[in-house]
């Protein structure tokens, strides 16, 4: 027997066979359930995880990373902004746009954000031309007073490739009769599907030139920003507007969508708090089977006190055993969970092949497949929290161990 002797005897307890059947089962049960419960946590958030990026990814191919604007006035000197940005070497690229409100009318009518882009730098910021299902984006010329605009909203108007658009901006304009919108016929040239709903069905694309006389303005909205690291969005923003004259704003990605991005971050937090109460089913089943043990070894412990071990060293017995019973549990719910989430897409096809049915049907669901992003900190949190759990559970069982009295145990022996 090697020292200490606490860990020895638990490590023996461990591995003995129990006199009571139905304590190793308990145990065994314990087992399970701590593995269950962290295989299953892992899978979820790896699942939550990778819709929350393919999102998250989605909504960044059509918007920037960081936006610089003025407060109110247009920005004349966009092009110097432009320039200064491109120096950065955090910065990917960089375009102008213009972005405004308006009422788009054809068969029917329907509101959306009308933004005006340079077809020539648009692409260093978003894959709008790589989007364009109908129609051309070359077809964004200056002065032909073309517009893309989302598959979803297409459908909410009624419109197709060659129908002309109705555009009344909020800008209003004095005529003889009085103030009345700015509006101006556009001819949809194209149709982009973006793969997210806000932009195909709230977003139209024109020239900025076209719109800057529509507008009878000289100057943009703002610079948009397309990051290398786009976790340093505000900074490089920040940055850039320290070297720009005048006063300008900086907002980037996550307060542009914030009702978005924090909504995502909070549905995993409660998703994970929740599930986390199937590891905790698990360390109560460890606490029963710890107890019942304490139980069924009243004359051992007994023994061992008589020889000299003290109560503390009882206590140190049962924790061993019972910790390592819950280490037995997590690992195998981290291979197991590893091993589940690296094989999902299989056993959803499986599972689609088997019972012939389709269960991310394409023309309901923007994303078909089940994209997963198992992230090392999340496997780490899951693991220490299981650990803690299994601890915890050993403490009561483990301190009535070293309550137990040698005379009271010998009594009936």
């Amino acid at each position: 027997m090697f020292k200490p002797i606490p860990v020895s005897i638990g490590l023996r307890y461990l591995r003995a066979k129990r006199r009571n059947g139905f304590i190793s089962f308990i145990s065994m049960a314990s087992i399970l359930g701590i593995a269950l419960g962290v295989t299953v946590l892992i899978t979820t958030l790896a699942v939550m995880s990778g819709f929350q990026k393919e999102i998250r990814d989605r909504l960044l191919q059509m918007t920037a990373h960081t936006t610089i604007t003025t407060d109110g006035a247009p920005m004349a000197d966009w092009a110097h902004a432009v320039e200064v940005a491109k120096k950065d070497p955090r910065v990917a690229g960089a375009a102008p746009y213009i972005e405004i409100q308006a009422m788009l009318s054809g068969p029917r009518v329907q509101g959306a954000i009308v933004q005006g882009i340079d077809p020539a730098l648009e692409p260093n910021v978003s894959v709008i031309n790589q989007k364009v299902k109908k129609g051309s984006f070359d077809s964004l010329t200056a002065g032909s007073y073309n517009l893309l605009v989302g598959q979803e909203l297409a459908i909410y108007l009624g419109v197709g490739v060659g129908d002309t658009v109705l555009v009344t901006l909020a800008e209003v304009q004095g005529t003889p009769i009085g103030a009345i919108p700015r509006m101006k016929r556009f001819t949809v040239s194209g149709i982009f599907e973006a793969g997210y709903n806000e932009v195909d069905r709230g977003v139209a694309y024109a020239n900025m030139a076209d719109l800057e006389k529509v507008l009878r303005i000289d100057g943009v909205t703002g610079v948009r920003l397309k990051l290398h690291d786009m976790d340093k969005a505000l900074d490089v923003g920040v940055d850039l507007a320290h070297n720009l004259t005048g006063a300008h704003r900086v907002s980037d990605w996550t307060q542009q969508n914030a009702n978005l991005y924090h909504s995502l971050r909070m549905e995993k937090v409660v998703m994970g708090i929740l599930l986390s109460l199937i590891i905790a089913m698990g360390a109560f089943n460890l606490v029963s089977s710890q107890v019942m043990l304490v139980t069924d070894k009243q004359a051992d412990i007994a023994i061992l006190r008589t020889l000299g071990l003290t109560p503390g060293g009882v206590m140190q017995v049962f924790m061993v055993q019972g910790s390592l019973i819950g280490i037995f549990g997590t690992v195998l719910g981290v291979i197991g969970g590893i091993t589940l989430t690296l094989n999902l897409e299989r056993i959803l096809g499986a599972i689609e092949t088997l019972f012939n049915v389709k269960l991310l049907p394409e023309d309901v669901y923007y994303i078909t497949g089940l994209p997963t992003d198992m992230q090392t900190p999340d496997i780490i949190v899951i693991t220490a929290v299981a650990l803690v759990m299994s601890f915890l559970a050993t403490l009561y069982p483990a301190w009535r161990a070293a309550r137990t009295q040698p005379a009271e145990a010998l009594r009936y022996e």
